[in-house]
């Protein structure tokens, strides 16, 4: 059933970049979708153009699949996800990491603006997530699939070591603060309560947000390595006295625009064509 989608965009892929592999994707959170304008001449095509694909209904998701030259390969730009809180059940919030095991992807870069749990976290803060608490449905509940990986994936590492090399390296050389922490997945769409916010941060949470955890699942299902970035884009619920919002979520990502859009692009750079790292 993913096969359709995966032949479109593997003919649009040749169409605008003949011969060029296309091994690494990324998709871009809230906020975050002014990354394609850094390639001006990137061509791209709606998600309504694709099998199966839902428009996201969230503020600051785009909903076009953007195809970039990196490094020595392509890069499949997802800009706008579909999330659970949207209605839609948690098949299509994965279906396009289904996609891309259909379509050849190795690597993933997933990003999202989440909310400050961590103290010493500050906005604009960017988090690289070295592991997550899932408070959301199982996409792997259903079927056994062996076409797209195995029944019981291992997710003592959902986040590649290496990969998580490569971040810290390239924020480094970016003189960008990197911090590290444990990123909890909540199924929304109302903020957290401060006493929720108090629970994640006893469980071990140092961001909330309400997606990006069900694609890491289905990605290492899919055997597809994976790295993820958050932008810390509002202090959690009780951290402050104002209250939360989504406009304030969109601007955080507008203000972290040029930082984000240069480590993305060194990160996937660097990254891209390198299945065997």
């Amino acid at each position: 059933m993913y096969e359709k989608a995966a032949s479109q965009i593997k003919a649009y892929a040749e169409k605008f970049f003949p011969g060029l592999p296309f091994q690494t994707a990324v998709v871009l959170g809230s906020g975050l979708g002014k990354f394609p304008l850094r390639y001006k001449e990137a061509p791209s095509v709606s998600y309504g153009e694709l099998e199966g694909f839902s428009p996201s209904t969230a503020p600051g998701h785009e909903g076009r699949l953007y195809f970039i030259k990196l490094g020595d390969g392509g890069v499949l730009c997802f800009s706008g996800r579909t999330h659970y809180y949207e209605g839609k059940g948690i098949d299509r919030v994965v279906y396009p990491v289904r996609v891309m095991k259909k379509a050849g992807i190795k690597n993933l870069m997933l990003t999202n603006a989440a909310g400050g749990i961590n103290r010493d976290f500050r906005v604009g803060d960017f988090m690289l997530i070295t592991d997550h608490i899932n408070m959301m449905p199982n996409p792997l509940i259903s079927a056994a699939d062996p076409e797209l990986g195995v029944r019981f994936p291992d997710m003592t590492v959902p986040y590649d070591l290496k990969f998580r090399e490569i971040i810290k390296a390239e924020a480094k050389k970016l003189n960008l603060v990197l911090r590290e922490g444990v990123y909890i997945g909540v199924q929304g769409p109302c903020y957290e309560t401060p006493a929720e916010i108090k629970a994640y941060r006893v469980m071990g949470a140092d961001a909330v947000g309400m997606s990006t955890v069900p694609e890491v699942i289905e990605a290492r299902r899919c055997g597809i390595r994976v790295c993820a970035v958050t932008l810390v884009a509002n202090a959690a619920s009780g951290m402050n006295s104002e209250p939360l919002t989504e406009e304030e979520v969109i601007a955080a990502g507008e203000k972290a625009a040029s930082r984000f859009g240069a480590l993305a692009e060194s990160v996937l750079t660097a990254i891209n064509g390198k299945a065997e790292l």
